[in-house]
């Protein structure tokens, strides 16, 4: 069982950058693909970027690519999100998510353990 805890979340003007961090409970870390989805009023959730348990380069969605950057730090139990150059589009709840020992997961019903989610609002 993984607990995921997310923060980081507010508002920001265009332009602007945050970052949001996802807190994980459980000793296995390590060995859980991470991703970030968000939703905005009225859509559906979308799927933001992945980093694989094994290791490599996140793996982003079209629309943030170039500006948000997924990295993880196994010592702290924690994966991040660095929004940079943030649009209005952007705006929307922000949701960190994992699943074990996986190699795609694109797609939000690939995984199995979701956060409460982080409100992100940019104004224009």
């Amino acid at each position: 069982q993984v607990q995921l805890v997310e923060s980081g979340g507010g508002l920001v003007q265009a332009g602007g950058s945050l970052r949001l961090s996802c807190a994980a409970s459980g000793r296995t870390f390590s060995s859980y693909t991470m991703g970030w989805f968000r939703q905005a009023p009225g859509k559906e959730r979308e799927f933001v970027a992945r980093l694989l348990w094994s290791g490599g380069s996140g793996y982003y969605a079209d629309s943030v690519k170039g500006r948000f950057t997924i990295s993880r730090d196994n010592a702290k139990n924690t994966v991040y999100l660095q929004m940079n150059s943030l649009k209005p589009d952007d705006t929307a709840v922000y949701y960190c998510a994992a699943v074990l020992l996986a190699s795609r997961a694109l797609v939000a019903n690939q995984y199995d353990y979701w956060g409460q989610g982080t409100q992100v609002t940019v104004s224009s």
